[in-house]
C-alpha cells in the first residue's frame, strides 16, 4: 500500500510541476472503486469520462509519461467554427510545403447536408493565416475555410494521407451508384485528378473509410466498411468488411484482413512492422448503435514477406464513442479520435491522456503548428511537443 500511495504522489506532484495550464490529472487508483451509491454512472458511451466536470475543451491526464507528449504549455485552442455544418469530419491531409490542411465533411452523417444525391466537401485551412490570428489574442480565432472545387470522380472523399508523389492521396465512399475510389488530387488548383483504383475485379467496393501507405514503400493499404449503405447514400454492400492493400506499380488488389464489424482508421507503427485498424462496429447507421459491438483498435503483425497482416490481437476498446481516425507520432504513440476528443496510448497500450473537447472528434494530423483536429462543427489545434510520424511518401 505504501509503495503504490508512493507512486501516486509522486505522479500528482510531477503533473503539478510540468502540466500545462488547465491540464487535469485523473488518478486511476481513485475511482477503481466508486460504489454502489456512485451517481456518475455512464450508461451511454455517449457521455465522455470526466468526473472533475471541467470545462471542455482540456487536457486530460491519466498517466504522467502523458505530459512527454503534451510539454508543459499546451493548450487547446478553437481555429475554425461552423455550428451548423460538419464541414471537419475526416481524411485529413497536411502539405508542409504549403502549410495546408485539407479535410472533408461528414457524409451522410449529422449536419452533413450529403447523400444520395449529394456530394459531400472538401475543405482547406492555412495554417500560416492560422498562427498569424493566434500570435494575435490568447483566445480562440474563426480563420476562413476555403472549398475545392473538385471532379466529378470524387464522390464523398472520407479518408486521407500523404503527400503522396506531391498529391493529397484520398479514399472516397462513393455515392449512389458512382463508385468508391482511391484518387490522387494535386494540391494546388485546378485541383487535378487522378483515378487509381475503383473496383476489386470488377465489384465496386462498398464505402472505403480510410488509407495509409506502409512505411518504405509505395503500396496502399485501405478500410472498407458498408457505412455508405448503413448511412443511406450507397446500395447494400456486395463484399464483405475487409482490409485491402493495393500495388500500383502492379494493379494487385488483394485482402489482408477481415472478421470485423466495421473497419474503420488504419495506421502503421513508424518501423511498418505493426498495424492498426480501428473497429467502430457499435455505430450501426439506421441500424442504430448496439454498445456490446466492437469499439476497438486490433493489433496486427505485417507478415515481412507477403504484407497480410497476422496475429491479430486487441489494443485498446474505447470507453466514450467509437475509435475513429488514428495516427502515430515519433514516439511510437497511437493517437484516434473518439466520442469525447482524442484518446492517446503508449505503445503498450495504456491510456496516457485525451484532448478532452466533450464531442466527436472524429480525426486528427500532425502539423507544425500542432495538433488539429476534426470535430464535426469545430477545428482545434494544440500545440504539443510531440511531432508526428512522417506520411509523406
Amino acid at each position: 500500500m505504501g509503495k503504490i500511495l508512493a507512486v501516486a504522489l509522486a505522479a500528482v506532484s510531477y503533473t503539478k510541476a510540468s502540466s500545462p495550464p488547465g491540464a487535469v490529472y485523473i488518478d486511476p487508483l481513485q475511482y477503481n472503486v466508486v460504489g454502489a451509491n456512485y451517481t456518475k454512472w455512464r450508461n451511454s458511451s455517449a457521455i465522455g469520462f470526466n468526473p472533475t466536470n471541467t470545462a471542455p475543451p482540456f487536457i486530460q491526464v491519466f498517466d504522467p509519461s502523458f505530459l512527454e507528449v503534451t510539454g508543459p504549455s499546451a493548450t487547446i485552442r478553437k481555429i475554425a467554427s461552423n455550428p451548423g455544418f460538419a464541414f471537419a469530419h475526416e481524411a485529413p491531409i497536411y502539405v508542409p510545403d504549403l502549410n495546408l490542411v485539407f479535410f472533408a465533411s461528414n457524409g451522410g452523417g449529422a449536419l452533413g447536408y450529403s447523400g444520395w444525391y449529394n456530394n459531400s466537401v472538401v475543405g482547406m485551412i492555412n495554417m500560416t493565416e492560422v498562427d498569424l490570428a493566434l500570435s494575435s489574442t490568447t483566445g480562440d480565432v474563426n480563420i476562413q475555410v476555403h472549398t475545392l472545387n473538385l471532379s466529378d470522380t470524387v464522390q464523398m472523399v472520407n479518408g486521407g494521407t500523404g503527400p503522396y508523389k506531391g498529391d493529397l492521396l484520398f479514399v472516397t465512399s462513393g455515392r449512389a451508384l458512382l463508385p468508391p475510389a482511391i484518387v490522387r488530387v494535386n494540391p494546388s488548383p485546378p485541383y487535378n485528378t487522378t483515378v487509381l483504383l475503383d473496383n476489386f475485379l470488377g465489384r465496386q467496393f462498398n464505402s472505403l473509410n480510410d488509407i495509409k501507405i506502409l512505411p518504405g514503400t509505395d503500396i496502399m493499404f485501405f478500410t472498407d466498411p458498408s457505412y455508405g449503405w448503413l448511412n443511406g447514400f450507397r446500395p447494400e454492400p456486395m463484399l464483405p468488411s475487409q482490409v485491402y492493400r493495393f500495388d500500383p506499380s502492379t494493379g494487385q488488389v488483394r485482402v489482408v484482413a477481415d472478421q470485423f464489424v466495421h473497419p474503420n482508421g488504419i495506421a502503421f507503427a513508424p518501423d511498418g512492422k505493426t498495424a492498426y485498424i480501428t473497429d467502430t462496429g457499435l455505430f450501426g447507421g439506421f441500424l442504430g448503435t448496439n454498445q456490446t459491438l466492437p469499439a476497438t483498435i486490433y493489433q496486427f503483425d505485417v507478415d515481412p514477406k507477403t504484407q497480410s497482416f497476422t496475429n491479430r490481437r486487441v489494443f485498446a476498446y474505447i470507453d466514450s464513442g467509437g475509435p475513429d481516425g488514428i495516427q502515430f507520432d515519433t514516439k511510437g504513440n497511437v493517437y484516434a479520435g473518439c466520442g469525447d476528443g482524442i484518446n492517446v496510448w503508449n505503445d503498450k497500450g495504456t491510456l496516457t491522456g485525451k484532448f478532452f473537447t466533450n464531442s466527436t472528434a472524429a480525426e486528427l494530423i500532425f502539423t507544425k503548428s500542432g495538433l488539429v483536429i476534426l470535430a464535426e462543427t469545430t477545428m482545434y489545434v494544440t500545440n504539443i511537443q510531440a511531432h508526428g510520424m512522417t506520411l509523406a511518401t
